[in-house]
């Protein structure tokens, strides 16, 4: 089968696609034909050696942190899927895995996958997996958003920024988007009951808010402090910067800057599934690369300006 894999730390043309035997399911396990998967940050920060410590220094390492597919088959001991199903998932992002989403095949736990809502394609599922899944953990249980409450969402263009704003729309929040002013179009037909420019906004320029969700992962103090009372700040936008935010922030109790690891296993899946199924969630897929161009796709992914997510067609 076809791979893409890491041959070595740094830019986005030490990825290759090469041959290599199909994996087995054993016992928990899935096999799952992949027809999609998208470029995410994780892929992009092992690619580049900045995770060492989980990745390993033994080459090669498998890219592609989530798929969509059909199951090709089970191992012993799974129940709930058959061969045939459509499901999407994502391998898990603190193992060292020398194939992963980015492949004709993959192997995963079955607690690591759910049946895909019907009527998504595979790239529109692929798009959905690791965004809307973080856009929904950090909404429903980093911040608790509740209804009526005044949200912000910081890099709103971005994957999982329409993504949050979908769901904070969903859960009656008020939604502010921060973004280019050119997707105002966008973002105000995904839900966002205001969007501002973020070139000409400082963030002394908007609020106080009761839930600030930022995927920049800069300034973040500036913003924090345009929390109201009672507010709540998360981000998933992780740097150096960012963390020694996160730190200095505790001495704020409630209004911290909170973060978390994005890991879902197949009941946060599942309920994301229903926002898709109930029109709540849409997929918003800024481009589509082959197999074979998957290097061209983390390039893109790392100039930035992308409205929605890179996928990865894996199969024709």
């Amino acid at each position: 089968m076809k791979a893409v894999q890491i041959t070595s730390y740094g830019a986005a043309d030490v990825l290759r696609v090469n041959e290599v035997d199909r994996p087995a399911p054993g016992a928990g396990e899935v096999l799952v034909s992949v027809e999609a998967s998208s470029v995410n940050g994780h892929d992009v920060i092992i690619r580049a050696g900045e995770m060492k410590m989980v990745s390993g220094r033994r080459f090669p390492i498998g890219t592609g942190l989530d798929f969509a597919g059909t199951v090709a088959a089970t191992g012993a001991d799974v129940e709930g899927y058959r061969a045939g199903d459509r499901v999407w998932g994502m391998v898990h992002p603190r193992q060292r895995h020398t194939t992963a989403g980015a492949a004709e095949y993959v192997v995963v736990s079955a607690d690591r996958i759910a049946h895909a809502p019907a009527g998504l394609s595979p790239v529109d599922a692929a798009s959905l997996v690791v965004t809307g899944a973080t856009a929904l953990i950090a909404l429903r249980d980093s911040v608790h958003l509740a209804g009526g409450e005044r949200i912000l969402v910081r890099g709103a263009a971005g994957g999982v920024g329409t993504a949050a704003v979908q769901l904070a729309r969903a859960m009656g929040g008020h939604v502010t988007a921060l973004a280019r002013g050119h997707h105002a179009q966008l973002l105000t037909g995904l839900g966002a009951d205001e969007v501002r420019d973020y070139g000409s906004t400082t963030s002394d320029q908007i609020g106080p808010f009761d839930v600030i969700v930022d995927t920049v992962g800069t300034e973040l103090n500036c913003y924090r402090s345009r929390l109201g009372k009672g507010g709540r700040m998360v981000t998933v936008g992780l740097s150096a910067s960012a963390l020694a935010a996160i730190a200095a922030s505790s001495v704020y109790g409630a209004r911290r800057i909170r973060t978390f690891s994005a890991n879902p296993g197949s009941a946060v899946l599942r309920d994301l599934a229903k926002h898709v199924t109930s029109g709540a969630l849409r997929p918003v897929v800024h481009s589509v690369y082959p197999l074979a161009d998957i290097a061209a796709a983390h390039e893109a992914f790392e100039r930035g300006g992308a409205v929605g997510k890179h996928v990865v067609a894996v199969s024709a």
